[in-house]
This record gives structure tokens, sequence and C-alpha cells, in this order.
């Protein structure tokens, strides 16, 4: 019973970190519309293992990963900015996928998506993890749960909440992708075109808005 809940916690964090409308939702949000749902929820679970990885950092009490990720932080954010900005614009200049249904007869799901689902992944993971601020997040949310998981790199107990963590994260990517393809085939090319700008757009402006932050910060230390 008390794996249960630790399971259970864990799944609350996950779903914590997921749900929020951020680069990774829309990223996951315009890719399921665009290659299919499972090329979106590679790309969700790029963000869960991220999460978990994050997680793990926290709960394992490994003090010198965070203080190397903290240390490096202005590098690891100016990283995931850039990121951001040039998934964003390629976002933006795509066109509709020439095998989108109503465009020309769909191959099957493994045709269109299988290819490109470890980019989907390693895209969205890259992301989550050049992303500091997920670490504060974990470190906010175990420090809230007090001794949910026993002493720091107590293994077993934290096993089980980062386990919860990825499975509560990728849970949600596994909803949103669905509920998404279930209106994927009501979608035409021309919404297909605008959710693409909109998505890449947002994810642009969140790019830019770090690097405009980090810029910012760097000004007034100096």
């Amino acid at each position: 019973m008390d794996y249960l809940w630790l399971i259970l916690s864990g799944v609350g964090m996950g779903l914590i970190a997921a749900v929020p409308i951020g680069p990774v939702n829309l990223i996951c949000i315009r890719r399921a519309f665009a290659f299919g749902s499972v090329n979106g929820f590679f790309s969700g679970l790029g963000g869960a293992l991220g999460d978990g990885v994050f997680a793990a950092i926290t709960g394992f009490g490994l003090a010198w990963v965070a203080h190397l990720i903290q240390g490096y932080s202005v590098a690891i954010e100016l990283i995931g900015g850039l990121m951001m900005v040039v998934m964003g614009w390629h976002s933006v200049k795509a066109g509709v996928p020439p095998d989108y249904p109503g465009i020309c007869p769909a191959k099957n799901e493994k045709d269109r998506a299988g290819s490109s689902l470890f980019k989907a992944i390693a895209s969205t993971f890259a992301l989550t993890i050049t992303n500091p601020a997920t670490l504060l997040f974990f470190t906010s949310m175990f420090a809230g749960y007090g001794s949910l998981a026993g002493e720091p790199g107590d293994f077993t107990d934290t096993s089980f909440i980062v386990l919860g963590v990825v499975v509560g994260s990728a849970g949600w990517w596994l909803v949103l992708t669905m509920l998404i393809g279930l209106f994927q085939a009501r979608i035409d090319g021309n919404r297909i075109l605008a959710i693409n700008r909109a998505c890449g757009f947002l994810v642009a402006i969140f790019g830019l808005a770090v690097l405009v932050n980090l810029t910012w910060n760097l000004l007034k230390q100096a």
C-alpha cells in the first residue's frame, strides 16, 4: 500500500509538470495533428522522460548533478531558448505533410511516423532537460512532500516516485494525443497549416522570452 501511495504521488507530480501549456505541449499538439497520434505521443514521451530525469536527480539526492546544472544554467538556458526559437520557426515555415489525410491517400501510421519517432522523442527530451526551472519545480515538489521518499537517496521509495512521475506525465500525453486523434480526420489541410503556424509562433515566443530574460539577468549582473 505504501508503494502504491508513492507511485500515485509521483503520478500527481508528473501531471502537475506536464499539463500546463508550454513549449512541449504545443509541439506535441502540432505533431499529433500533422503527423498522427503516435508521433504526438512520442513527442510527449520525450518530455515525460525529461521530467523523470529531473525527478531522479532531486529524489536520489544527486546534489553534484543539481549543482552542475545550476553552474551551467546560463549555457543550458541559452541552448534551450535557441532550440525553441529554431523549432518554432521550423513549425511556422512547415507546410502540410503530403500524406496528411485529405491531401492524398494516407499511408499507414508506421510509414507516416515511424521514421521520425526517434527524432520526435529526442527533440522534446532535449527541450525538457535544457530547462533548469524543471529542476527547481521538482525540488519544491519533493520538499513539499517532506519525508515522502524517506531520506535523500532512498533507492526503493524514490524509484517508485520517479516511476510515478514518468507514468503520470506520459499518461497526460497519451490522453491528449488520443483526443487529438479523434478530431484529426475532420481537420483539413488549411487548418493544419494554421495550427502549425500558431503553435510554432507560440513556441518561438517562449524561446525569445527565455533569451530576453537571460540577457536581462546577465546585464543586471554586469
